[in-house]
């Protein structure tokens, strides 16, 4: 008896270092395929800013907002080279006004966990979007929460909303900003309170005016190569 348990000892613990040697091996080849698979960084195209670009809606314009969403999407990884901020501006020293909507691109776009928020611009500002309260996420892959005020100064389909709604077009903490729900919720005005980009007006420009309605100075970047 005591020769077959001799014997039997070294077989047991070959069969564990079997194991564990299969369990390493099966570990490694995850990790490789993990390492492998483009991160976040890679295939997001589209995400709500995490931080404002400046004093309330004082960005320093649209050069300033666009600068912002470079910034933080290069901090994530993003090799995507033309970022602009979603907003629109009133004309002013000879030059047209500009629509948010032609600023961005031609899509698709893809948010942080590489959901596909819109196929098209003409997909991004109908009712079939995919935006909401668990896709309109940050550049670091997390939802807006309570601050779902987006400044945009634009009308449902992308135009220059009218009247005083850019805050002189992004350079003051004067005048107002036309905003969107990025969750596509609230209260404050019938339907138009689902409209990501376009629900209403805010308090001011000064971020404790923003703050009364839900609003943090954030606002959308999209991916334009």
């Amino acid at each position: 008896m005591v020769g077959v348990q001799q014997h039997q000892m070294p077989l047991m613990k070959r069969s564990d270092l079997g194991l564990v040697f299969l369990v390493v091996a099966a570990s490694s080849f995850i990790a490789a395929c993990r390492q492998a698979s483009p991160d976040s960084g890679e295939l997001m195209s589209f995400f709500v800013t995490s931080t404002q670009a400046g004093n309330g809606g004082n960005m320093g314009g649209l050069a300033g907002a666009d600068a912002h969403c470079q910034k933080l999407a290069e901090a994530v990884g993003s090799r995507k080279r033309q970022w602009r901020a979603y907003l629109s501006a009133a004309g002013e020293g000879g030059q047209p006004a500009v629509n948010a909507r032609d600023r961005i691109g031609h899509g698709p776009w893809f948010n942080a966990e590489g959901v596909e928020v819109a196929a098209s611009v003409e997909d991004l500002h109908g009712p079939s979007n995919n935006l909401g309260p668990k896709t309109s996420l940050n550049e670091l892959g997390k939802p807006v929460g309570y601050y779902h005020d987006m400044m945009t100064g634009s009308n449902p389909d992308g135009t220059l909303a009218s009247g005083d709604v850019t805050c002189w077009n992004w350079t003051s903490t004067n005048g107002r900003a036309m905003v969107g729900h990025s969750n596509k919720q609230g209260s404050c005005c019938g339907d138009r309170a689902k409209s990501w980009n376009s629900a209403h007006k805010s308090e001011g420009c000064r971020l404790s005016a923003l703050e009364v309605m839900g609003g943090a100075a954030l606002f959308y970047c999209f991916a334009a190569d």
